[in-house]
């Protein structure tokens, strides 16, 4: 194979193998970014599929204050760390 810095700017594509074509199309299309998952959780519905639990279940949990430090709320509106719930609840006794 040659290498992508050996193809000269007047070669047709149809004399390209595929492999260097493949390199070609590697050096100048870039790859994609691994998506982390996100940082937060949003309401009710949100925190029961983190914990696995019922809805029901995490209302409780969240309005017992035992994970008030990863909980921001403002309104109706629910946002929750994921990072923070699963530390307070690893660590609780």
């Amino acid at each position: 194979m040659i290498g992508v810095e050996r193809i000269l700017d007047d070669t047709p594509l149809f004399k390209l193998t595929v492999g260097e074509f493949r390199d070609l199309f590697e050096s100048l299309v870039p790859k994609p970014q691994i998506i982390e998952e996100e940082e937060y959780v949003y309401g009710y519905k949100g925190l029961a599929s983190l914990l696995n639990c019922s809805i029901c279940s995490a209302k409780n949990l969240k309005l017992s204050g035992k994970i008030d430090k990863a909980i921001i709320q403002e309104g109706r509106k629910i946002i929750i760390n994921r990072k923070k719930v699963l530390e307070i609840l690893k660590n609780r006794k």
